[in-house]
């Protein structure tokens, strides 16, 4: 499925199999998760995106050829292709551990073709082998959803009381990583949305509550999903004091003004910006030991944009996936 132009309906296209050059490799897609980033680059709220581009960063296929110099994988390997295409390697960002940060990135889905298509060609060094005992569709929502709701999740520290606005398919990620660690998860959702706050609970959330709401207790720390900025503030009030707030979405609407008072006392806001290949390790590696189980809704890819439409509208418990077959 391809997007020709910026605010409009994904097309679906018959285009030549790509062919994989040095370095890289070619893979069949099976499942390609779909991401509210995906929406922010079709609604063309990120900018110099590539026009056209095929969307979809969170693939899971299997290597069917080559590149040359490629020596980390095989043909047949199951990898996942995640949203961090390839970096610099060079910048003072690179040099010093910090690859999300890079100053000239490639983004899967974005300024490179995705997932959303039978077959995609990456960057081998980018990629992740995948493990046994998840099927396909399971593992796609870890390419983005857990790989960036990890290393929110790390932003926060030791906190123990952990609030969650925006409970989709990064927050049911989190919410398993965070009870696996012993933590509380206070969910805030969509105001009277009853399905998000029951599905939240049955995930081990101590409480669910829409987002108009004042948390019950002083929470040590805040992750947004929600790409609403009005929610800052709001979650600034909910922390306690030395509390953070991470913003985990690439893109937000505009934080309103707010007084000083509610940040007073060593509160933080920090964002997160893509991911490094050690978090994708370090969360894979986690994620099999919790384990981490997905719930998702599957789509046949030419349904593409009936998902991103279920996405928008905030109807799905869990993560939306394409399927290939």
């Amino acid at each position: 499925m391809i997007l020709r132009s910026a605010r409009s309906a994904l097309e679906y296209a018959s285009l030549d199999d790509p062919r994989p050059g040095p370095g890289q490799v070619a893979v069949k897609v099976h499942a390609c998760g779909v991401c509210r980033t995906d929406l922010h680059v079709i609604d063309g709220e990120l900018p110099h995106a590539r026009s056209p581009v095929i969307p979809g960063h969170e693939i899971v296929g299997t290597v069917v050829s080559l590149g040359e110099s490629v020596t980390t994988l095989a043909v047949g390997d199951r990898i996942g292709v995640p949203w961090l295409g390839s970096t610099c390697g060079e910048c003072r960002y690179c040099r010093s551990g910090r690859e999300n940060l890079c100053d000239a990135p490639q983004f899967t889905g974005y300024t490179l073709d995705g997932g959303y298509a039978e077959y995609v060609v990456a960057d081998s060094r980018y990629c992740f082998r995948l493990p046994d005992g998840f099927s396909d569709i399971e593992l796609a929502p870890w390419l983005c959803a857990g790989l960036i709701g990890y290393r929110a999740l790390r932003k926060t520290g030791e906190a123990r009381r952990l609030g969650i606005y925006g409970f989709g398919a990064s927050a049911h990620i989190i919410a398993q990583l965070a009870a696996h660690e012993g933590r509380d998860i206070y969910a805030f959702t969509r105001p009277g949305d009853a399905v998000a706050q029951s599905f939240a609970r049955g995930l081990g959330a101590v409480w669910a509550g829409g987002s108009d709401e004042p948390s019950p207790e002083l929470l040590d720390a805040a992750i947004l999903l929600a790409p609403v900025g009005a929610l800052v503030p709001k979650a600034l009030r909910d922390i306690a004091k030395g509390g953070i707030v991470v913003c985990g979405g690439i893109h937000m609407s505009d934080i309103p003004q707010f007084p000083y008072n509610i940040l007073w006392g060593e509160r933080r806001i920090c964002s997160v910006a893509n991911l490094t290949r050690q978090d994708g390790r370090e969360f894979i590696a986690l994620a099999q030991k919790v384990p981490i189980r997905t719930t998702v809704s599957a789509f046949p890819l030419a349904r593409a944009n009936e998902a991103l439409t279920t996405l928008r509208e905030g109807t799905l418990s869990g993560a939306a996936v394409l399927t290939m077959a």
